[in-house]
């Protein structure tokens, strides 16, 4: 084939790298801004070019052929250098621009991220910012994320991480609630109360503590009550409609616990193992960080410096 022939069929030749990366016609097409017939014939228009099948077609997914593969390994690296070179040359510009695009868990993006969006966009007027909601832990590459927000223990050695705040697990009721049932002295009582688990499938809800000051063990006690579910913000609502205690972050309780709304309860003891000790900002390994990116992490960064401030001692269920 003649070298122009080739050149004509370079914009095509990524395309099947996006393609391999994303996993369906629909998803490549997203992430290259066409539609997905065009997506098609690009493909289509290569596999007559190279003379050779690259891509094997199923009802639900693509896979490539041991030659389109074999084009993708070949080819993948150079692109991603090309892509690097340019978004650096691009990044010279004065201020971060472009499409930021971020995943982030419903709970933490809706009360923490969304109310600050604002704030960050009036600052940098030339990011764009496509913010996806989700507590499905996403494939960053695979899914064409710029950034993850996630709330973990510790942050995957597998990607570029920058952690953003510490973050703790707080136990709240409302006060309409501790009025008609009692108040917790220690974590045992509260196999008497009905409680608010996060719903894990297959897991025996338990809630297990520390204590604060001393040395003593680990105390874990087995909750139930009449409503669970996999969303901090779900549970926060139904805490303060009196159905009971829950377990929640503290980015999903500061506010209601600011307010008066819920209250925090047993203060000598430390809720352990619900939810991740931190939040990080995450990113593939690559060469490049573009400077968007680089700006909406130091953003978040100095916003949540000081982490979820909770009140200084719990309130009194009276």
């Amino acid at each position: 084939m003649e070298s122009k022939q080739i050149a004509a069929l370079w914009l095509h030749i990524h395309s099947l790298g996006v393609l391999a990366a994303s996993g369906t016609f629909t998803a490549a097409a997203q992430r290259l801004g066409i539609t997905k017939s065009a997506m098609s014939l690009r493909i289509a228009e290569l596999e007559r070019g190279a003379g050779v099948a690259l891509v094997q077609r199923t009802t639900r997914s693509v896979r490539l052929t041991e030659a389109g593969q074999q084009l993708v390994d070949a080819t993948v690296a150079p692109f991603a250098s090309i892509e690097h070179g340019f978004a650096s040359v691009r990044d010279l510009a004065a201020a971060p621009s472009g499409v930021l695009s971020v995943t982030a868990p419903v709970a933490l993006g809706r009360q923490q991220l969304v109310p600050r969006m604002a704030a960050f966009l009036r600052q940098y007027p030339q990011v764009r910012i496509e913010l996806e909601l989700s507590d499905r832990l996403s494939s960053l590459a695979r899914d064409g994320f710029d950034l993850a927000i996630r709330h973990a223990d510790v942050a995957p050695d597998t990607h570029v991480a920058w952690t953003l705040c510490d973050s703790a697990a707080v136990l709240v009721a409302s006060r309409a609630y501790l009025r008609q049932h009692g108040t917790p002295a220690a974590p045992a009582d509260l196999a008497d109360h009905a409680c608010l688990p996060y719903l894990r499938r297959g897991d025996t809800p338990s809630w297990r503590f520390e204590p604060l000051r001393g040395k003593g063990a680990h105390v874990s006690v087995a909750v139930s009550g009449v409503f669970s579910t996999n969303n901090s913000e779900a549970l926060r609502d139904a805490a303060q409609g009196g159905l009971g205690i829950a377990l929640l972050p503290d980015f999903s309780a500061q506010a209601a616990l600011a307010s008066g709304k819920l209250v925090a309860l047993l203060p000598g003891w430390r809720p352990v193992g619900a939810f991740g000790q931190r939040l990080f900002a995450l990113r593939p390994y690559s060469q490049y960080v573009p400077r968007a990116v680089r700006a909406y992490v130091d953003f978040l960064r100095a916003e949540l410096q000081d982490g979820f401030v909770m009140p200084a001692s719990p309130a009194s269920s009276s």
